[in-house]
């Protein structure tokens, strides 16, 4: 029985002892994995050496392309069409002839009156040889004159109404499609066609209140349209006087070349707006930053480890960011890898090739 115990004994100890030398081991296993953790390890990154540069600080806002002039074409007298002059979707000088109304009647109505004007000059030229003979009065004279004096005004009417029987473009641009045809019944309320000048184009666009100060005019901006990666330019011409209460924003209107006609009226326009151009600025590419739960950080190389940089920014680029504060010029940024690393890390950075020596 005693043999029993001293048995148990012997194999609790022995137990004991084994546990006790597994959990020796484990710490000293652990102390030397922590020694050659990540921590002492080297990562290779890339970087790059921050370097002041000129900066044209800018945003993008939204507009929409508008022709410089465009007008819904319409008679001022009703008739006949006798004549269309235009081609469909062709180009028209400004006063050039496009279409004609039937003004028989008016051209008659302008005969009998220059008759009648005719008549009425001579009946004033007699009585002027006569007032200066006495042969009449004063009186009687201004009566030949007056109506002489009507008679020519009544001849000018007519005139007016002859000549906008000819409805002619009133700027040069290109005619769209037609409404009307020869021998159709022309009247004030239906339109002829649509012309518009396209060249150049007009841009409007509206700016957030707080840069409303920065708008002048002569500014010049940068625009994309859809489907064309071509970037065309525009000056500002033109500031709305007021902020627009209901938007808190300020209306500009920029005008463009459009020689070649891939500006459409009508289309959405991306504008890059020019705030102000910094001669000394510090620009990191985007994916150097970390964003954070106060702000944003970077990684900096120092002394060969890894160091943690809170820095402020502004304005963007389609690569790079705008840095207000936290980093110097000289500063190594880290830009590859930046989500595994951590404070105190060993790096070695790769730089650009132009920043090598």
């Amino acid at each position: 029985m005693k043999l029993k115990y001293i048995l148990y004994i012997v194999l609790a100890v022995g137990l004991g002892t084994l546990v006790y030398y597994r959990i020796t081991k484990n710490k000293e296993l652990a102390k030397e994995g922590n020694s050659k953790g990540p921590m002492n390890a080297t990562a290779t990154v890339d970087g790059i050496v921050l370097t002041p540069q000129k900066f044209a600080n800018t945003i993008l806002v939204s507009g929409s392309i508008a022709a410089n002039e465009q007008v819904q074409l319409r008679s001022q007298i009703s008739g006949i069409i006798t004549h269309i002059y235009f081609q469909e979707g062709s180009k028209v000088s400004q006063g050039q002839a496009l279409v004609k109304i039937d003004d028989t009647e008016l051209q008659a109505q302008l005969s009998e009156l220059q008759v009648r004007v005719d008549l009425a000059a001579e009946n004033e030229k007699r009585a002027s040889q006569l007032l200066k003979k006495e042969g009449i009065s004063k009186e009687e004279y201004d009566i030949t004159l007056s109506t002489l004096r009507s008679l020519q005004a009544q001849e000018k009417i007519i005139q007016a109404q002859v000549a906008k029987t000819i409805i002619k473009a009133p700027f040069n641009g290109v005619i769209g499609l037609r409404n009307v045809s020869i021998g159709e019944y022309l009247s004030a309320d239906i339109i002829i066609a649509n012309l518009v000048n396209i060249n150049p184009i007009k841009i409007t666009f509206s700016v957030p209140e707080k840069y409303a100060s920065s708008m002048k005019t002569n500014t010049k901006v940068s625009f994309t349209i859809a489907g064309n990666t071509k970037k065309f330019t525009a000056t500002v011409y033109a500031v709305e006087p007021e902020i627009e209460a209901a938007t808190r924003t300020l209306q500009l209107r920029a005008k463009a070349s459009n020689e070649q006609g891939e500006l459409v009226p009508g289309s959405f326009a991306t504008i890059e707006l020019p705030l102000s151009v910094l001669p000394d600025a510090l620009l990191i590419p985007t994916e150097a930053v970390i964003p954070i739960q106060d702000g944003k950080k970077v990684f900096i190389a120092e002394n060969g480890k890894a160091k943690e940089a809170l820095i402020e920014t502004s304005s963007r680029t389609d690569k790079n960011i705008l840095v207000l504060s936290g980093l110097k010029a000289g500063d190594t940024v880290l830009t590859s890898g930046v989500m595994s690393l951590k404070a105190g890390t060993n790096v070695r950075v790769k730089l650009p090739t132009t920043d090598q020596k």
